[in-house]
């Protein structure tokens, strides 16, 4: 439960999911909710790229002692990127795109049933994953589900925020079968202790779920403190067409030029003189070569009364008083 969290801020994202009339009278029911549970909420909504780390940083130096982001995994990711290292908890109220989160914690889809189910949550210190480009390491950037690199970077660096605003995950799709016919599926080497494997595709799972539908990194665990990296080695588009099946039907780990290995930290370097990029949280986020690690004990997630990702049986801190 929420005990000793008294204060909290809502960070929302007014165009996340697309333009919603109802979205502030539900926030304001949201608000409402908190109220009732004795928590004192504001609204404060982002304004641009970037903003939510800011207002994330500014709600918690200000008192908050819960930020609430009620927005898509791109405004999480960054809410995250102010707090990480915190003692502030994070709680999320999904309206967005693709939510990986909300799918991966069982949070419903309306504002205000997800509001009255985190009343009800638990505060849990997780790790996160950090990316760190070497060729410039101040451009760090945690992230919460998943990261990537070769061609999902690809995909999310090319796509247009405008048609992603407009149709949602019709955006992905287009994109994706766009980067089928375009993409050269450049090798990168992904290095995991003393073993080196090549790859055109690289996803580290925090989370199972991936990009919407998809579950790829089927044995990650949020609440323990290391990836599961799969690493996809074709380079052949009509190859990239039969994961798809693959994925929804569970056969993906059979496959011959798929591998998935665990592990807290990898690093990945181009092959060749080609571009790779690399995405965090569904977010377009710099080139290879960088490194990925776990960081242990990064952030309090306040997580949902019966969540079928958690267990309470020993896993995670607890977080049963005030969060300060």
């Amino acid at each position: 439960m929420l005990l000793g969290i008294r204060t909290a801020t809502i960070l929302y994202n007014p165009l996340a999911g697309g333009v919603h009339s109802r979205r502030e009278k539900q926030l304001e029911e949201a608000r409402q909710i908190l109220a009732k549970a004795g928590i004192d909420a504001d609204l404060r909504p982002t304004d641009g790229p970037g903003a939510a780390a800011a207002l994330a940083r500014r709600a918690a130096n200000d008192g908050a002692q819960m930020i609430v982001v009620c927005g898509g995994d791109g405004t999480l990711n960054e809410a995250i990127n102010g707090l990480a290292g915190s003692q502030v908890a994070v709680a999320l109220l999904p309206a967005g795109t693709a939510n990986i989160l909300a799918k991966e914690l069982g949070i419903p889809w309306s504002i205000p049933r997800a509001a009255a189910q985190l009343t009800r949550g638990t505060p849990v210190r997780i790790a996160l994953g950090l990316m760190t480009p070497l060729a410039d390491s101040s451009s760090r950037r945690y992230f919460l589900s998943a990261a990537g690199a070769g061609v999902d970077g690809a995909l999310i660096h090319a796509l247009d925020p405008a048609l992603k605003l407009k149709t949602g995950t019709v955006a992905y799709w287009v994109e994706g079968f766009h980067q089928l016919v375009r993409n050269s599926f450049p090798r990168f080497r992904v290095t995991d202790g003393g073993e080196t494997t090549e790859a055109t595709l690289m996803i580290v799972g925090r989370t199972k779920r991936y990009a919407g539908p998809f579950s790829i990194t089927t044995g990650a665990d949020l609440f323990s403190s290391e990836f599961e990296v799969a690493l996809f080695q074709t380079q052949s588009a009509l190859r990239y067409l039969s994961y798809l099946p693959a994925t929804w039907t569970g056969m993906l780990r059979r496959l011959h030029d798929v591998h998935f290995l665990k592990t807290t930290s990898v690093r990945c370097e181009p092959s060749a003189r080609e571009t790779v990029y690399a995405q965090v949280d569904g977010e377009p986020w710099h080139t290879l070569p960088a490194e990925f690690t776990i960081v242990p004990d990064a952030l309090t997630l306040v997580v949902p009364e019966n969540c079928p990702a958690y267990s309470r049986n020993g896993r995670g801190s607890v977080h049963g008083s005030v969060v300060v």
